[in-house]
């Protein structure tokens, strides 16, 4: 298992009462638990099974249309096996077992596999605080349900650990957190409110700057802003700055296939070269990964645009790029603003 500044490199690499709008969403439970049962009595609950009005009207247990994709997904059952044993380690079981007002967006089991938690025990491997602050990044000290989250795009909401999360609502409908789909919402409970998810959401480590240091795999583009940044434009400044912005952020594979042999190459490069390089792969803007549409060709930093496509996998395009680069990670949430992790250098 990871030791934990590994498991910050994993999460990385994935990785007031709101004002309220919003229509009736697509995945609004059925049969929801009683008024008398609490949010850890739910999630304790290994029988329940709950039903999910689907976008045509029928119903399919524990599953819905994934909006993001466009595509049937079938849940089985949406399992919580993980989630309640990290929050019975940090003892934050015990708070959603009493009264109040909570939003839980609860990540499956299957999240946590995909975020590398392949069994219980892996759990034990992280810090016992930080896995309380993950958690913690998964609740809103208010109940919100699914028809109350606006629009946005991407309204700011704080989490229980005081950082912010991005909610957004669509037509479809739909809901998202940090890019990451609800597949089921509104499983009501006395307490509060349970939104599942199938990602788990990690907190920010720092902004966009931050964000890259923490990442092994992207020391070629730290060495490449910091090269930049000692030309006419101080681009780990711009990175720095309250933004907010989006990077598509190439891994240092994709530096060395665009000519950079090592961070050494990188360090001894022309700064005027790097700079039109480096603000092309921005985008002033949060943009995760479910605002991304289709043939959309946002405007990027440094000038020009670039061109997103979704069959066959999310890609950007630069306008000299001879194929498409992969988006191979997505929504990687930072301070001020969040990464999509791609595998070719962008040329303008």
């Amino acid at each position: 298992m990871y030791s934990f500044i590994q498991r910050c490199s994993v999460w990385l690499l994935f990785s007031s009462v709101l004002v309220m709008t919003g229509c009736q969403k697509e995945a609004s439970v059925a049969n929801t638990p009683g008024a008398e049962e609490t949010i850890a009595q739910i999630l304790r609950d290994e029988t329940r099974q709950f039903v999910v009005a689907t976008a045509t009207g029928g119903n399919t247990v524990t599953g819905n249309r994934n909006p993001q994709a466009g595509v049937p997904r079938d849940y089985p059952r949406a399992k919580f096996t993980f989630l309640t044993y990290a929050l019975a380690r940090t003892g934050l079981m015990d708070d959603l077992a009493r009264a109040g007002a909570y939003t839980l967006f609860a990540p499956t089991d299957d999240a946590f596999r995909h975020a590398g938690f392949q069994k219980l025990s892996d759990l034990n491997n992280v810090p016992e605080e930080m896995l309380t602050q993950i958690l913690l990044y998964h609740v809103i000290a208010a109940k919100v349900s699914a028809a109350q989250v606006p629009a946005g795009p991407n309204a700011e909401v704080a989490m229980l650990n005081a950082a912010k999360a991005y909610v957004t609502s669509k037509p479809g409908p739909a809901v998202y957190i940090n890019g990451v789909s609800v597949i089921i919402a509104d499983i009501m409970a006395v307490n509060g409110v349970i939104h599942v998810i199938d990602r788990i959401l990690f907190p920010p480590v720092g902004d966009l700057v931050q964000t890259a240091v923490a990442n092994p795999d992207f020391s070629f583009l730290v060495a490449a802003v910091l090269r930049a940044s000692q030309g006419n434009v101080n681009v780990a400044a711009v990175l720095s700055s309250a933004g907010p912005y989006t990077v598509f952020a190439p891994t240092n594979q994709a530096f060395r296939n665009a000519g950079f042999a090592s961070e050494a190459a990188i360090a001894s490069a022309d700064p005027a070269a790097l700079i039109p390089i480096l603000t092309y792969h921005v985008i002033a803007g949060r943009i995760f990964s479910s605002d991304l549409t289709e043939g959309l060709q946002p405007a990027m930093l440094g000038g020009g645009t670039t061109l997103i496509t979704l069959a066959g996998g999310p890609m950007i395009k630069g306008n000299l790029n001879a194929t498409a680069s992969s988006i191979i990670k997505t929504d990687i949430v930072a301070t001020n603003g969040v990464v999509h992790v791609i595998d070719q250098v962008l040329r303008p």
